[in-house]
Formats: C-alpha cells, sequence, structure tokens
C-alpha cells in the first residue's frame, strides 16, 4: 500500500513517499546545518540553567544553607525529594499540549517561571521556603527534557538524534562544572542580611530568566514556522523527517497530526518503552546522587568548601567531552546499547572505587571515572527510545513515560547521601554500584529484546497487523518499522 505525503508548502498534489525525490544531499547538509546553529545553541543554555538551578541547592548546603534555615535531620534530604513530586507528575500532560501551547513560547516560558522561582529561593528563612520553592521549581522543570526530545524529533532524523540530544545534554556536566565555579565565588557575597548562598540563587535565578526571555524570540513552533529556512529548505526539512519516519502514521508533518487516544494506547501497550524506560531508571540514580551530592563528596575528602566547590568542575568537564563524543559514535553506527552499557560498567567501577579506597587521591580520581561514564548513559537511553516511538503522539507519550519512571529515582538518590553516613558514605556507593550494574543488565536484555523482534518482523511474524488494523495507524508497530539497537 503506497504511503502519501502532503506538499503543502510546495503547492503540489500527494504523491506517494517512494517517488518523492531524493533530496540533495548539498541541501540536506545546508538544512541540518541551519537547524543545528539555530535550535541547539538555545536549547543548550536552556538545558544548562535548568541543570544549574536544579543542582544549585547542593552548593548552597556546602555555603551553609542547613545552617542558617537550621535544618536537622533529613530535613534537608526531604527538600530535595519533594522537588520530584510535581517534576514527574507533569511529564506526560505536558508532552502532550506543547505542540499547541506552541514549543517555541512553551519551552521558554517553562524556564522563564522557574527562573523567577529559583530567585525567590534566596530570600527563604525557613525549610517552609524552601520546600515551597523547591515544589515550584520541580513544577515548571517537569516538561523541559520531555518537550525538548519531541521538539528535536519534529526536526530531525532518527540517526541523528544521539549527537543532537547530546549536544544539549553535555550541558548538564558543563552546568556542573561551571556551578561549582560560580557558587564558590557567588559564596562569599555579603551586602546587609543576605551572605553566602542567597547570591547563588539571585544571580543564577536572573541570569536563567534573561536566558528564557530571549530564546522566546528565536526559537521556531516547527519547520512550517523557521524563517531562518527558504521555501525549498523548508520542503527538504519536511522530507527529510516525514521519510524518515517511513510515513507510517499517514500523515504529511508533525504540525498536521492531532491528538487521539489511540496513540495513546499504542505507546502505552508496547513492552518497549517500559524496558528502556526500567534501565533508564536505574542510572538516574546515580546521575541525580552524583549531581546533588558530588560537592558533598569531594567535600568529605577533607577540602575546605570552597576548593571543594573548585573541584567539582574537572570530573564534569570530563563528562561533557565524553557525551559529546559517545553521542557522536553512536549516531555513525546507529547503535545506542553497547554504548550504555560501557557507561555503566565505568560508573560501578568508579563507585567501587570510592566505597573500597580511603586514599582522598584514588576516591577523587573515581569520580573522573563516574562523570566520564554516567553522562553519556542518558542522552542515548532519551535517544534510543525516541527512535524506537512513532508517530508523534507515541513519541510524546513514551518520552514523557520514561522521564516520569526515571524520574522515580528521585526518592532513592536523594536519601542514599545523609549526614550521618559521612564521610565514608556506604550506604549511597553500594545503591549507585547496584544500580549501574542493573542498568547494564536491563540494556542488554532490552538490545536482545529489540533484535528479536526485527527478526519477527523480517520473517513476516508481524504482517497479521496489516489485515487487524489500518497500517496508517499502527505507527511504530508496523511490520516494515525497524526498532535501532
Amino acid at each position: 500500500m503506497p504511503v502519501f505525503v502532503h506538499e503543502e508548502s510546495l503547492n503540489v498534489p500527494l504523491k506517494p513517499l517512494e517517488m518523492l525525490e531524493e533530496p540533495n544531499s548539498g541541501l540536506d547538509r545546508r538544512v541540518r546545518h541551519k537547524l543545528d546553529r539555530h535550535l541547539l545553541p538555545w536549547l543548550f543554555g536552556i538545558w544548562l540553567f535548568s541543570f544549574l538551578d536544579r543542582s544549585s541547592i547542593g552548593n548552597a548546603n556546602i555555603a551553609g544553607i542547613s545552617e542558617d534555615l537550621k535544618l536537622v535531620g533529613t530535613e534537608y534530604n526531604l527538600a530535595l525529594m519533594l522537588f520530584f513530586i510535581p517534576y514527574i507528575l507533569v511529564d506526560i500532560p505536558s508532552n502532550w499540549i506543547v505542540k499547541y501551547c506552541r514549543a517555541g513560547y512553551y519551552l521558554p516560558a517553562l524556564i522563564t517561571c522557574w527562573g523567577l522561582v529559583c530567585t525567590f529561593l534566596g530570600f527563604t528563612k525557613s525549610l517552609g521556603g524552601l520546600i515551597a520553592g523547591r515544589l515550584l521549581l520541580g513544577l515548571f522543570e517537569g516538561g523541559l527534557v520531555p518537550g525538548i526530545l519531541i521538539y528535536l524529533a519534529m526536526f530531525y532524523r532518527r540517526s541523528e538524534m544521539a549527537y543532537r540530544i547530546g549536544l544539549f545534554y553535555c550541558a548538564a556536566p558543563l552546568s556542573s562544572a561551571f556551578g561549582g565555579l560560580l557558587a564558590s565565588g557567588l559564596a562569599k557575597i555579603e551586602v546587609g542580611s543576605y551572605k553566602n548562598w542567597p547570591w547563588i540563587f539571585f544571580v543564577e535565578g536572573v541570569t536563567t530568566v534573561l536566558v528564557g526571555v530571549s530564546a522566546a524570540l528565536f526559537l521556531p513552533d516547527s519547520i512550517t514556522h523557521a524563517k531562518f529556512l527558504t521555501e525549498e529548505e523548508r520542503a527538504t526539512a519536511h522530507r527529510r523527517v516525514q521519510g524518515d519516519a517511513q510515513g507510517l502514521n499517514g500523515v504529511s508533518r508533525v504540525d498536521e497530526e492531532t491528538f487521539s487516544w489511540h496513540w495513546v494506547r499504542i505507546a502505552l501497550t508496547c513492552p518497549l518503552p517500559y524496558l528502556i524506560s526500567l534501565g533508564y531508571l536505574m542510572i538516574i540514580v546515580p546521575l541525580y546522587s552524583y549531581a546533588l551530592f558530588l560537592p558533598t563528596i569531594v567535600h568529605s575528602l577533607g577540602y575546605t568548601s570552597t576548593k571543594a566547590q573548585l573541584l567539582t568542575a574537572p570530573p564534569n568537564l570530563l563528562g561533557f567531552i565524553c557525551v559529546l563524543i559517545a553521542t557522536r559514535l553512536s549516531d555513525r553506527v546507529s547503535m545506542r546499547a553497547p554504548f550504555m552499557i560501557a557507561g555503566g560498567l565505568l560508573v560501578a567501577v568508579g563507585y567501587s572505587m570510592l566505597l573500597a579506597s580511603d586514599v582522598p587521591g584514588v576516591k577523587y580520581g573515581a569520580t573522573f571515572v563516574i562523570g566520564a561514564g554516567l553522562y553519556p548513559c542518558s542522552p542515548l537511553a532519551l535517544a534510543w527510545l525516541s527512535n524506537n516511538s512513532a508517530p508523534h503522539y507515541v513519541r510524546a507519550t513514551t518520552s514523557g513515560l520514561q522521564l516520569t519512571i526515571g524520574n522515580l529515582a528521585a526518592f532513592i538518590a536523594t536519601y542514599s547521601y545523609i549526614a550521618k553516613d559521612a564521610p565514608r558514605y556506604t550506604m549511597g556507593h553500594s545503591i549507585n554500584i547496584g544500580a549501574a550494574c542493573l542498568f547494564c543488565i536491563m540494556t542488554a536484555l532490552t538490545m536482545f529484546y529489540c533484535h528479536w523482534e526485527n527478526k519477527q518482523r523480517e520473517i513476516g511474524a508481524r504482517d497479521w497487523r496489516l489485515e487487524q488494523q489500518d497500517p496508517a495507524r499502527l505507527g511504530n508497530l508496523h511490520p516494515d518499522f525497524k526498532y535501532s539497537l
């Protein structure tokens, strides 16, 4: 059965997808490079300040927030954990509405709102105020990552996604490195009754608001609204994305799709999203632990507060470089799982070094091993599920589901490093070793499942779906759709 593509922007009638001429390779490269230049810097900046604002609480902690707010026991951990309740709850519904709210405004609006919340956190004088601020931060930040994944899928081919996700996601280790350096300086500011840690929130929050407002002026909502592309380039951009999706949704463009519970059912009844999401949950446990507690771990090695802030930068910079390398190689070979397993093994080795050694130099070296393996795993896992979900609303649901399941890790991570376990933090390190090992096992099992399912489709074992369902409504369940490994 031929699949038809409507080229509205060219004012030509419907054509079978297989009859569309291949776009000129030079034009294809030009379109891709234009998209990279106009989209990725803003997404990078948005995610950088998201991670900076989220992890600034860790820097504020060693700058004295717990002492000033008179936090006792696990009250600090409670403030960390409550952030993730609204953060998790908004993942899926936010993805459903992102297209209708105009992504070019919706994503910048989120960062502007949490920038304001971060700014006002500097004025808090009690645990209640800190918790209220953390809850609002979670509400506004929750829709960001799944929203960015959906946004990128509107513009790029499946084979280009891992590197693009890596390019924006590597802002996470960079923000952690930059955050430590920035916090070490901001924590020295004393103006009136506001001394040290409030200025971390003031400066980072105001800067975040400026980035959000600026991004709203430049980010397009879709290919159709990308004013930096010519008409010819827009047509090529539509062909790239639609041809890559194999036309299985029977709709010519993402911006023409409408919401249907049918696509939600497709997403939630397929086993693959759950397999990838459970593995993702395992790697997010050490990721959140690393982001929230790296300053605490380094501080426990005997360094002063300021020096501990500065020493968090080098391992995070290594993580930044490793994200770029791993995602680039992953796209070149069109495989995700092998790179994820390698990263998970490095994480397990690094935390084992922290657990087994009492030598400060070895422990600090372990943070480099962890950062190198940890940061590439998350963008690769996000790209893997996005690659294997189609069309738009299936991908919107599965990406939201992945983030919802993955962020449950916060309830483990925020209580894995508690004050009474200092300085060895045996429980925290052990939890992260176990999580990294489970991540490797889940990733290997999921890779085996994808390979097995592709074989079933090749031998015709899934052709019965064409008789029971309109082929245009099968999405990634279509027998011609092949899962990436």
